[in-house]
């Protein structure tokens, strides 16, 4: 069967949605949760989320390890939490997000080669924040589609994703915890539990 060039399915958001979801032992507990957007296009228009969940077995009380959602557009961040990022597997089944508190982020800007590194940087009302992607492996095009919907269970899902090694960042001049391990991702046994998503769109199902 012949694929349609064109998807007529309303598109929900489209944009970046790199991740790093953090542990100290393979069979651990995680202990970092970052799920970043960078979204050029939604019914909320366009902006930035950084969920950076750094006490994910707790309540981020401690200001060394706060769970936050930093973003310079609240009813976006608001509907990522809510349509999204709930539904990711890392965080399902963690009621964490009812602890994390949207506070105010301005000056985001993304760094970076495009072949090896990249970096999103930005500024909050918790501190100035740094998070890297290094250590590129793999890249290849996810398509969630069909019969094989996103986790939302609501959309379909095109993305470009890199595997990444190596991971690091800092929020307030404190450094994260944990790095990636591997994982099952879309088919891929061997993808990461960091990665970065290119070019993702969802688009109601």
């Amino acid at each position: 069967m012949t694929r349609p060039a064109m998807n007529p399915r309303p598109v929900d958001w489209a944009g970046e949605n790199p991740g790093m979801y953090l542990k100290t032992r393979a069979d651990g507990p995680y202990v970092t949760l970052v799920s970043f957007f960078r979204v050029v296009l939604s019914p909320h228009g366009k902006g930035h989320a950084a969920f950076l969940v750094l006490d994910p077995g707790g309540d981020g009380a401690d200001p060394a390890k706060p769970n936050a959602c930093i973003t310079d557009n609240e009813p976006l961040a608001d509907y990522l939490r809510e349509g999204f990022v709930q539904h990711f597997l890392a965080f399902r089944g963690n009621n964490v997000l009812s602890t994390v508190k949207t506070v105010p982020g301005w000056d985001f800007v993304a760094g970076g080669d495009g072949r090896t590194v990249h970096t999103e940087w930005f500024r909050s009302t918790l501190g100035q924040v740094q998070l890297t992607w290094g250590g590129w492996g793999d890249r290849y095009v996810v398509e969630l589609a069909g019969d094989q919907k996103a986790v939302t269970g609501k959309h379909e899902m095109f993305s470009t994703f890199v595997d990444v090694r190596e991971v690091s960042g800092h929020v307030n001049g404190r450094p994260i915890a944990g790095k990636p391990f591997p994982r099952e991702f879309a088919g891929k046994k061997d993808s990461s539990t960091a990665f970065l998503a290119f070019a993702e769109t969802w688009v109601k199902a």
